[in-house]
């Protein structure tokens, strides 16, 4: 009897140690709380046991996948979660994959909209909705994306068939002879630039003499020293526009260097005028430039003489 009683009690304590040893190495002796995650995507390469992992980090797993009964359309994923894992009702899911296995997980994150806890259980409230993968996303919109491609090709070989090839190869070749008749003229306008300094520091010195002889600044070399200012002023002007990189090549200079070249040239046939007017009339840097002849019409005109002989 005795040793009846003692064989029961091996075999209590044998079972109870098997009990133990399933329930410590089956996981369960880590408090968690179940939630279901909702999905109308397929969930290729999801299995049970599969990892539930939390922004990365193992927290859980997959314990039943079923069809809705409810609704056909849709997957329940059973999964458990460490009660130590904040899920909010802000917590998404999705479907991640480890490698090139093509082993799937579930991944849970929070996008912080809703902080309030989500309570576990079997209920609706304790559901999850999946987000679309990045292999769904790329899924649907694949199609439509082969289709842009396809129509891409198709107008790039009309673009590059052999006639476009040939206007193309002309329209370089013009181009290319435009660019250097530009750069041609751009070097001709700095060459002209980089003596201009020169020419009118010497026109200046020319002027202050002339204002020393006549022993005052008459009006004409006022107005020969204000132009000698104003062609230096749209000089340095336009100097500072072609050295700078950030004018946009010959096309974006082209407008302004036309407005800079029309003052530049007003400037000049003034000056030009003064000066030959004081090459011709030396006494009117003295006495003003001389006086208009009055014409027909006009008071004090006198008609020339008639020629002797003449019809």
């Amino acid at each position: 009897r005795s040793h009846a009683l003692a064989a029961g009690l091996f075999a209590l304590l044998l079972g109870a140690a098997a009990v133990l040893s399933a329930w410590w190495f089956g996981g369960k002796h880590e408090a968690t709380r179940e939630y279901t995650v909702v999905t109308t995507k397929n969930v290729t390469g999801l299995s049970l046991q599969g990892q539930v992992r939390y922004r990365g980090i193992r927290v859980g797993k997959v314990e039943a996948i079923t069809l809705d009964p409810d609704d056909l359309h849709n997957i329940l994923i059973r999964i458990t979660v460490s009660k130590s894992v904040p899920v909010t009702h802000g917590t998404t899911a999705k479907i991640g994959y480890q490698g090139v296995t093509g082993i799937a997980h579930i991944l849970l994150e929070d996008t912080g909209d809703d902080p309030q806890p989500l309570p576990g259980g079997d209920g609706p409230e304790s559901r999850i909705v999946m987000q679309a993968s990045l292999i769904d996303q790329l899924s649907d919109g694949g199609s439509e994306t082969l289709a842009a491609a396809r129509e891409f090709l198709v107008n790039a070989n009309k673009l590059l068939d052999g006639e476009n090839r040939r206007h193309f190869a002309g329209v370089l070749v013009n181009l290319e002879a435009t660019t250097a008749n530009a750069n041609a003229a751009v070097s001709q306008l700095r060459q002209l630039l980089a003596q201009t300094p020169a020419s009118l520091r010497l026109l200046n010195a020319t002027l202050a003499r002339a204002e020393q002889a006549a022993g005052k600044a008459t009006p004409l070399l006022i107005e020969a020293r204000e132009l000698v200012v104003r062609l230096q002023t749209v000089s340095d002007r336009v100097d500072h526009l072609l050295g700078d990189s950030s004018s946009g090549g010959i096309a974006a200079l082209a407008p302004r260097l036309n407005q800079l070249g029309s003052e530049l040239s007003a400037n000049s046939r003034q000056l030009n005028r003064v000066l030959r007017l004081l090459e011709e009339a030396p006494q009117s840097l003295v006495f003003g430039p001389p006086k208009r002849a009055p014409g027909p019409g006009e008071a004090g005109y006198s008609a020339p003489p008639a020629v002797q002989g003449a019809p």
